[in-house]
C-alpha cells in the first residue's frame, strides 16, 4: 500500500504495524455521522452519473464501479445488478 507525503510524516515516528493500523484507521475510519454523510454523497453521485459525449464506456464503468466500492467500503450492501441497471440507463444512444 502507498500512503501520500503527509499521512506518511504522520505516521512515521510509530513503531509497529498494529500501531499505523489502529492511528490510520481511528483517524480516517470517522464515526456513525461521518459515514452517513459519505453513503449519501456516494448515492449522489451515482444517480447523478451521466455519460458524456467524450467518454467511452470504459470510463463510465470504471467511474460507476469505483462509487459503488466506495458503498461497500463503508459496510452497504450495493448489488452488482444495480451497477449493470445504471450503466444501461447513462449510455447515450
Amino acid at each position: 500500500m502507498v500512503v501520500s507525503p503527509t499521512i506518511f510524516t504522520r505516521i512515521m515516528t510509530l513503531k509497529s504495524a498494529k500501531t499505523i493500523w489502529e492511528y490510520l484507521k481511528k483517524e480516517y475510519d470517522g464515526d456513525d455521522q461521518i459515514k452517513g454523510m459519505q453513503l449519501l454523497n456516494f448515492i449522489r453521485d451515482f444517480k447523478l452519473q451521466k455519460m458524456k459525449e467524450s467518454k467511452n464506456i470504459r470510463e463510465d464503468s470504471e467511474q460507476l464501479l469505483s462509487i459503488a466500492n466506495g458503498v461497500r467500503l463503508l459496510g452497504i450492501e450495493f448489488n452488482d445488478s444495480r451497477i449493470i441497471e445504471t450503466s444501461l440507463v447513462v449510455i447515450p444512444e
